[in-house]
């Protein structure tokens, strides 16, 4: 009877099991494709803060590239806005300049006519603000939008309630400063957009 020399023959099983998984393995993972050097990744918004002045700056998605149409007309609008916002100041400070000189340029009436149309005028702005489609990304930067326009809004019915107060004028006048500091921010805000948005400005 032949005796087997080896008397445990099944003992060689598992290190070939292990040997030809490790191979399948390694011959597998080099015949898959390799990743495209041209793939990027999209990156994300991010916010930064102005200490001092309360301006903000989103970076949104466009940076560095051309501006998606729906940023674009977006930031065409605002454009139209901060320009109507301007004039609008530079009647303001007119008005109030004219009514205070001495003598008087303004009479008034004419004053009263003027700062109303000018309080209307701006609250139309800020409703055309408040009904902006915001594209995504430039929340931040809307919402500093709203607050600016609205605080402009609220400073121009001030200020006509303060030509038709019985003070000395120290309400008028600290309206018109908040309203012309108003739209100053407005038009800062506007800048930062177009920096969010990576539009060259003319700053």
């Amino acid at each position: 009877m032949a005796v087997n020399p080896d008397p445990k023959p099944g003992r060689w099983i598992l290190p070939l099991v292990v040997l030809g998984m490790i191979a399948f393995t390694y011959f597998f993972v080099r015949e898959l494709p390799e990743a495209s050097p041209d793939t990027t990744l999209a990156t994300g918004t991010t916010t930064t803060s102005t200490p001092g002045d309360g301006t903000t700056t989103t970076s949104g998605p466009g940076n560095g590239g051309t501006v998606d149409p729906e940023v674009q007309a977006y930031l065409d609008e605002l454009d139209q806005i901060n320009s109507a916002l301007q004039l609008l100041r530079t009647e303001m400070v007119t008005v109030n300049e004219g009514f205070d000189a001495d003598p008087r340029e303004i009479e008034y009436s004419d004053a009263e006519a003027q700062m109303e149309t000018i309080e209307v005028d701006t609250e139309a702005l800020a409703d055309q603000v408040a009904a902006m489609t915001v594209p995504a990304g430039f929340e931040t930067n809307h919402q500093a939008l709203t607050s600016a326009i609205d605080t402009a809004a609220g400073a121009a019915s001030d200020a006509l309630a303060g030509l038709r107060s019985d003070d000395e004028g120290e309400l008028r006048q600290a309206a018109v400063v908040a309203y012309t500091q108003a739209a100053d921010d407005f038009s800062t805000e506007v800048e930062n957009t177009k920096i969010a948005a990576g539009v060259p400005t003319d700053g």
